[in-house]
């Protein structure tokens, strides 16, 4: 395989340990992303793939297993340097945008930039280029309310593009668009993607979404398996 861009190895979720209606949500789930790699993960809801992705995003730690992102392994590092590497290295993307509603499309895809301590003419050109990429350049000066669904969320992704990241999670990031409007969507995500050779990990219910990515993985019983 190619460089690993991410590596959760045998990690174990469990909410209300201890109590009656203990749930064990990942039961030692394994999985390897390669770089420029974008897998679908599938699975029924409540099935824990949010939790999965929290925990590979270092927003929620495993009770056990190791996260290991670009080979850096994650356990034991302090908040300081789990906040660098989720800032820096992974982008996220929920159903739906929670983009900031006072700020202009192009201003929210600046402020990750800014955050990181990119000059704002640098961050500009980037947000604009990255607004190009999916169509919605001419969108930049409009607030979210003004924006169309599709809009919003494509606005979203590059948002989660704003850093450069190596690796991108999504959680059903057209889940709340009409079929229509999520095609289109969400070939603009991929197409972001595959431009920038990005590793993906896509949580969807769409079988027909997950068949264009590289690979399916299924989240069943607290375990990855191969689709």
């Amino acid at each position: 395989m190619s460089e690993v861009v991410l590596r959760l190895s045998g990690i174990e979720k469990v909410y209300n340990r201890g109590k009656p209606n203990q749930v064990s949500v990942l039961r030692g789930a394994d999985l390897t992303v390669g770089r420029g790699e974008v897998i679908a993960l599938v699975a029924p809801s409540g099935a824990g793939k949010s939790t999965l992705l929290h925990i590979a995003g270092l927003l929620d730690s495993p009770d056990k297993g190791t996260v290991e992102i670009g080979g850096e392994p994650m356990q034991g590092r302090s908040d300081r340097k789990r906040t660098s590497v989720r800032r820096s290295e992974v982008g996220f993307v929920y159903q739906f945008h929670h983009l900031l509603p006072e700020f202009t499309a192009l201003e929210n895809i600046v402020l990750p930039q800014l955050a990181n301590g990119v000059a704002r003419k640098d961050a500009d050109a980037r947000g604009l280029h990255l607004l190009d990429s999916v169509g919605i350049k001419d969108r930049a000066a409009h607030r979210p309310g003004a924006l169309s669904g599709g809009e919003q969320q494509r606005v979203a992704f590059c948002r989660a593009m704003a850093n450069t990241p190596k690796l991108l999670l999504a959680d059903e990031p057209t889940g709340n668009l009409d079929p229509e409007t999520s095609d289109r969507v969400f070939g603009a995500l991929m197409g972001l993607v595959r431009e920038t050779g990005l590793s993906a990990l896509i949580a969807t219910h769409n079988l027909e979404l997950a068949s264009q990515m590289d690979r399916c993985i299924r989240l069943d019983g607290g375990l990855l398996q191969a689709d």
